[in-house]
């Protein structure tokens, strides 16, 4: 496996320029701060909006890991500015290296931040149906975030450079162990999750919500099995993709499993009777409007993607 991640639309000397010129810059616009959620583990907390330039794509939780030989960035944030920012805030708390960055799915807002870290030359860690997703929308999304922040801010498509198989992966940094799972279509189609055994931590990435609406972009009932997956680990707490920087799991996962689990019953009750999508999508999920931030910005969505799945069943 090559140890250089491919780009596009950006060489690797180009990249680096780019974020030297930025990691002098000053903290994000939205005033973000860190919060360590367990030793050595540091979240930012992404605000429940839409990309702006504003907060220059950084609406995810990003953060890292510090171990007692290695730093591993869990998130690396949506931007090549975001991501500059989070490993000026590493550096302002150790000199240890950064060796492990981690893709947790194909989206740009946890995606976009890894060209912060290529000077780093780190392992990038994914799914492996991750760089086929970023082949087919990688470029996409570089073009709709450059028009946005500008192209020195939206960084360059960065490829794994380690995948995670079914068999799972364990990254060691000295004093800490942490493992991968790769998932089955959910989310997205390329979800990977992390968990810290030791700390009793989960990473589970945008497999988890909180406060702000899910976003459907793989399987409907494979999220619903992917979240009680999740709650055989057993972690007592968890760093969900968005909302608090840290919170209970099953507490956590039970308002995503209803929203969900509404959302699939409504649909299939709505194809049951005959109803078109466009009469679906105007009733499915509304019972739940009221639990979730950016409601009205993506339930349709939510329901179209279930519709296309669920009509077929």
């Amino acid at each position: 496996m090559s140890s250089e991640p491919r780009t596009f639309a950006a060489t690797r000397r180009g990249v680096l320029v780019g974020a030297t010129a930025l990691c002098c810059a000053p903290g994000l616009a939205f005033g973000a701060t860190l919060d360590e959620v367990a030793r050595g583990v540091f979240v930012r907390r992404g605000p429940d909006q839409e990309a702006t330039a504003g907060n220059l794509g950084g609406i995810g939780n990003a953060g890292f890991v510090i171990g007692r030989d290695a730093v591993l960035v869990a998130d690396p944030g949506g931007s090549l500015a975001d991501g500059a920012w989070l490993r000026d805030e590493i550096r302002a708390r150790t000199d240890r290296p950064i060796r492990h960055v981690v893709i947790n799915h194909v989206h740009p807002d946890h995606a976009f931040g890894a060209g912060a870290f290529l000077g780093d030359a780190p392992e990038f860690i994914g799914h492996p149906r991750l760089a086929d997703e970023l082949a087919v929308r990688g470029e996409f999304y570089r073009e709709k975030l450059a028009a946005l922040l500008g192209p020195e801010r939206a960084g360059p498509v960065v490829m794994p450079t380690r995948t995670v198989g079914a068999e799972g992966a364990t990254v060691d940094l000295g004093d800490r162990r942490l493992t991968f799972r790769s998932h089955g279509p959910a989310h997205t189609r390329s979800d990977l999750s992390m968990h810290d055994a030791g700390a009793g931590l989960l990473f589970p990435a945008d497999l988890l919500f909180v406060g702000r609406v899910p976003s459907l972009d793989g399987s409907l009932p494979g999220w619903l099995a992917e979240l009680d997956a999740l709650e055989t680990l057993g972690a007592r707490a968890a760093v969900p993709g968005h909302g608090p920087t840290l919170v209970e799991t099953a507490a956590a996962i039970a308002p995503l499993r209803r929203y969900l689990t509404t959302l699939r019953d409504d649909v299939r009750r709505a194809i049951a009777e005959g109803r078109t999508l466009v009469e679906t999508t105007a009733t499915a999920g509304l019972s739940q409007r009221g639990d979730w931030a950016l409601f009205d910005d993506y339930n349709g969505r939510n329901v179209t993607q279930a519709y296309k799945e669920l009509e077929w069943e």
